[in-house]
């Protein structure tokens, strides 16, 4: 899936608008996950604008690729570019974790067209994308499945099991894509629990390994296309990526994992200024 200048600015600027969407939203919310989202801001907008075969219009196609989320509390950034992908309006992103919303503050199969599945309990994602791959195999089905997932989850037995499950089963047709930002609510990973070789324990377990810049559209677009080329195995994408990416005041802190705008640490921006403070370094810092 070849990609060119062109394209690689269409996706910036739609990370862009997907970044000050999760701002907004959030800020709205008063309530969620600020870090994560915007650092997985610009592998969504390459997923939504470049690499999954979707309809927005249809979100029930057969033939759609399956897009799995494992680390559910970022769903503010999945809900953002289905959002600008045309799924529903985007005001009404504005109605994140509100009584009745569809868009809850972790994404539920039943509520929302276009999610394929309810996450929350980390872990669960690999197994799930390894069973669906499996049985997408089974049935002599051509799509993909994608599974986007957290570094800090790697901590949960179950991800490992799944990992186990597609390495044996050689699910040429999954690729993972890890958000190795490096923090989780409690600190730094390799803190409160190491996680590293990460490459070399997913090698171990009959996976093909792609390290990248989280935050470099093109070498995103390339790794997922040599995902495709893999045979007779699954493939992880380690995805580098900066916490809070956009936001400097923000950028590695990981005190902003479970905070929203107006709700965060104080001691650089006051809480009533934080959302205007990050619009407009959103703005300032736009490649």
């Amino acid at each position: 899936m070849s990609i060119t200048d062109a394209d690689v600015k269409n996706i910036e600027s739609k990370a862009l608008a997907i970044r000050k969407t999760i701002i907004e939203m959030l800020a709205e919310a008063k309530s969620g996950h600020t870090s994560g989202p915007l650092g997985m801001a610009d592998i969504f907008a390459a997923l939504y604008f470049h690499i999954l075969k979707h309809d927005p219009k249809n979100p029930a196609w057969e033939e759609r690729d399956r897009l799995i989320l494992s680390n559910g509390h970022i769903t503010p950034v999945r809900y953002a570019a289905m959002a600008h992908a045309g799924y529903f309006p985007v005001e009404e992103c504005m109605t994140l974790r509100k009584f009745g919303s569809r868009l809850q503050g972790h994404p539920e199969r039943d509520k929302l067209p276009g999610v394929e599945t309810t996450s929350g309990p980390l872990g669960s994602g690999i197994s799930q994308a390894a069973g669906y791959a499996y049985a997408a195999r089974m049935d002599n089905k051509k799509f993909r499945v994608f599974c986007a997932t957290s570094d800090g989850e790697h901590e949960e037995g179950n991800t490992w099991e799944g990992a186990m499950f597609a390495g044996k089963y050689r699910l040429t047709n999954l690729t993972a894509i890890m958000d190795r930002n490096n923090i989780q609510i409690d600190g730094n990973t390799e803190d409160v629990m190491p996680l590293e070789p990460l490459a070399d324990k997913y090698r171990a377990f009959n996976w093909h390994v792609i390290e990248v810049d989280g935050h470099n559209i093109r070498e995103f677009v390339d790794a997922c296309d040599e995902a495709r080329s893999i045979k007779e195995k699954p493939t992880m994408i380690l995805a580098h990526t900066t916490p809070g990416k956009g936001v400097p005041s923000i950028e590695g802190d990981y005190r902003w994992h479970g905070n929203p705008p107006g709700k965060g640490p104080t001691d650089k921006i006051p809480a009533d200024k934080q959302k205007e403070t990050f619009l407009k370094e959103l703005e300032a810092n736009k490649p």
